[in-house]
C-alpha cells in the first residue's frame, strides 16, 4: 500500500512538472489561431512593427478583422508574466485597474469592398478598463463566445526610471566582421541602487522588435556607480540580414514597380514580380520600415473599414528545392509567426518557390527565411547578412528587487546600425 502510495505521488509530481513546462512553453506563442482573423494592430498613435513597448500609463489600441463579417462577439482578458513569460504571482486587481473579460463593442463592418469583414477596435484604457498598474510583461487574449482563443498578443509596459543608451558595433570576430552587428549598451539608474545586479537585473536585447530572436542571457560586465555596463561582443551579435522587400497595393487595380500583374476573380489578385536569391550578391541600400506594414486604400476616406483584401502572389527564383527546411515568408504582417500561410512551395517546372496569402490593402514589407528542421530559423540563406544593413536594436531592462514578486520594466533604450562603428 505504501509503495503504491509512493507511486501515485511521483507520478502527481512528474504530471505537474510536465504540464508547468508544457504552459511555460506555450505562453511565449503570439498564434492567430483562427483564420479568420487578420490585420492585427496594436497603436499608441502609431503603428508598432514587432512587439509593442509602452510607456506606464499610456494608452492604446488593438485592432484586428475577421473576415467571417458576420458581426460575432469576442471578448478580451488580460493577464501579467514574469520575464521569461510564465504567469506573474500577481492578482488581478495588483496589476489592473477595473475589469477584463468584457465583450468588445466598438466594431464595424466593411464598406465597397469585394470581400466582406468585420473590424473591431479595443482601447484601453476605457470605462471597464481604466489601465494597467504596473510595468512588465503583458498579453492580451482575444476569445469568442464559445471561450476560444481566436488571437494572442503580447506587449511590454516600462516605467522609465533608468536611462539605456545603446550602441551598435561591428564584430570583433573577422568571420563574422562583415556580417553580424553587435549591441552594446549601459543601464544607468541615478534613483535607485540595483541590488546585486547579476541576480536581480535581466535584459531583453531585440533586433526591429522581432521578439522571436532575441536575446536574453546577458548579465553586467562590471559597474560604474550607479551604472551597469555590458560591453559583450559574439553574445550580444546579430546576423545583420538584409533590407526587406516590400510590396504597396494602395490601388488595387493598377500595377506598379513590385506588382507585375492584377487579375479580378472572387477578389482581386496580385502578382508581383520574381524575387531573386540576394545571399550571393553585394549589399544594396534599399530604405524599408525594418519588417513593419500600413493599411491604406488610396481611393478610401476610412482604411479601417474601405481597404479590401487581396490575395497577393509570391515567387522565389530557385532551381532546385531546399533538402531538409522549409522557406517561408517573414515579417510583422502576422507579428513574425512562421505558419502554413507563410510556406512557400516549390514549382519544379517553373524553378521557382510559391506563395498565395491574403493581404489587406497597403504598404507591407517582408522577407524570405528558411526555416531549419531543428526549428531555427535562418535570415540570411535568401537574403543575405551584410553589416551594412539598417536595423533598430531595442534594450528593455527588468528588476526584481530581493523579496518582490514580479519583474519590473524600468526602462528603454534604441540604437540604430545607420551610426555602427567598429
Amino acid at each position: 500500500m505504501l509503495h503504491k502510495l509512493k507511486q501515485n505521488f511521483l507520478f502527481f509530481i512528474l504530471f505537474c512538472i510536465t504540464y508547468t513546462s508544457f504552459f511555460a512553453q506555450n505562453v511565449t506563442n503570439d498564434i492567430v489561431t483562427a483564420d479568420n482573423i487578420r490585420t492585427v494592430q496594436l497603436s499608441n498613435g502609431s503603428d508598432f512593427s514587432g512587439i509593442p513597448i509602452l510607456r506606464l500609463g499610456e494608452s492604446f489600441k488593438i485592432t484586428f478583422d475577421d473576415i467571417n463579417g458576420d458581426e460575432s462577439d469576442y471578448y478580451y482578458r488580460i493577464n501579467h508574466y514574469n520575464f521569461d513569460w510564465t504567469p506573474s504571482s500577481l492578482y488581478k486587481n495588483e496589476y489592473l485597474d477595473g475589469f477584463d473579460e468584457i465583450r468588445i463593442v466598438n466594431y464595424e463592418n466593411s464598406f465597397n469592398t469585394l470581400q466582406m469583414y468585420s473590424h473591431y477596435t479595443l482601447n484601453i484604457p476605457n470605462e471597464d478598463t481604466r489601465g494597467l498598474k504596473v510595468s512588465g510583461n503583458y498579453q492580451i487574449e482575444i476569445y469568442n463566445d464559445d471561450d476560444e482563443t481566436v488571437l494572442v498578443r503580447k506587449l511590454i509596459v516600462y516605467e522609465p526610471s533608468t536611462t539605456v543608451k545603446v550602441y551598435t558595433k561591428r564584430s570583433r570576430n573577422l568571420k563574422y566582421i562583415d556580417s553580424k552587428q553587435s549591441v552594446q549598451f549601459e543601464i544607468s539608474s541615478p534613483n535607485e541602487i540595483l541590488r546585486n545586479p547579476n541576480k536581480t537585473v535581466k535584459t531583453l536585447v531585440m533586433q526591429n522588435n522581432d521578439i522571436t530572436n532575441a536575446i536574453t542571457n546577458l548579465v553586467p560586465q562590471f559597474t560604474l556607480a550607479n551604472d551597469l555596463v555590458y560591453k559583450y561582443d559574439q553574445e550580444s551579435s546579430f546576423w545583420g540580414g538584409n533590407e526587406f522587400l516590400f510590396f504597396d497595393n494602395k490601388n488595387v487595380r493598377a500595377s506598379n514597380v513590385s506588382i507585375r500583374s492584377i487579375e479580378l476573380k472572387d477578389i482581386y489578385n496580385n502578382y508581383l514580380y520574381t524575387n531573386i536569391v540576394r545571399a550571393n550578391r553585394k549589399y544594396t541600400y534599399n530604405p524599408d520600415i525594418n519588417g513593419g506594414f500600413v493599411v491604406r486604400n488610396l481611393d478610401a476616406e476610412n482604411n479601417n473599414t474601405e481597404a479590401d483584401y487581396v490575395w497577393m502572389h509570391f515567387s522565389l527564383e530557385c532551381y532546385k528545392p531546399i533538402d531538409g527546411g522549409q522557406i517561408h515568408l517573414y515579417g510583422n504582417f502576422n507579428n513574425y509567426k512562421l505558419d502554413k500561410s507563410t510556406l512557400l512551395e516549390f514549382n519544379k517546372e517553373r524553378g521557382i518557390y510559391y506563395n498565395k496569402r491574403l493581404f489587406k490593402q497597403g504598404f507591407y514589407n517582408y522577407k524570405y527565411v528558411l526555416l531549419r528542421p531543428d526549428g531555427t530559423i535562418d535570415p540570411g540563406f535568401i537574403s543575405g547578412n551584410f553589416d551594412e544593413t539598417e536595423n533598430e536594436y531595442t534594450v528593455i531592462p527588468y528588476y526584481r528587487a530581493p523579496g518582490a514578486r514580479y519583474d519590473r520594466a524600468i526602462g528603454k533604450g534604441i540604437g540604430n546600425s545607420s551610426s555602427i562603428t567598429n
